[in-house]
């Protein structure tokens, strides 16, 4: 589904998304963990990273992203605390709890936008 044309975008921000979803996720276990620092990605530094990369790299049209571990390490964020623990725990549980609904709710409108699209499809085919 990853390279047919037909859905656009929304396959790699559907995978952005779930992969940002996890270091959120790891980030919300850990809040308790002494000196885990929180991380997040960034999707403009994962836009830089993927327009920098050589012609020849994986995509099937130039204006796909490369998701590959390369260009998310780049796109990597540490979270900045906005209060310092003592243990050196950067991870602020109501704002990992925050961030992980933003993505999520992102992650519902693709799917919306892939299923409305498949609709579409099965409508034409059809004939109904």
């Amino acid at each position: 589904m990853a390279t047919d044309p037909l859905f656009g975008i929304h396959p790699d921000a559907l995978q952005f998304q779930r992969q940002r979803m996890e270091m959120l996720a790891a980030n919300i276990a850990n809040a308790d963990t002494p000196g885990y620092k929180a991380r997040d990605l960034d999707f403009g530094k994962l836009l830089a990273a993927a327009q920098q990369q050589p012609a020849g790299n994986s995509v099937t049209q130039p204006g796909h992203l490369a998701l590959d571990n390369d260009s998310l390490k780049a796109a990597t964020v540490w979270r900045v605390p906005t209060q310092p623990a003592a243990d050196g725990n950067t991870v602020d549980a109501q704002v990992e709890q925050s961030q992980f609904a933003q993505s999520a709710l992102q992650y519902q409108a693709n799917l919306s936008f892939i299923d409305g699209r498949l609709r579409s499809l099965m409508t034409a085919i059809t004939g109904q």
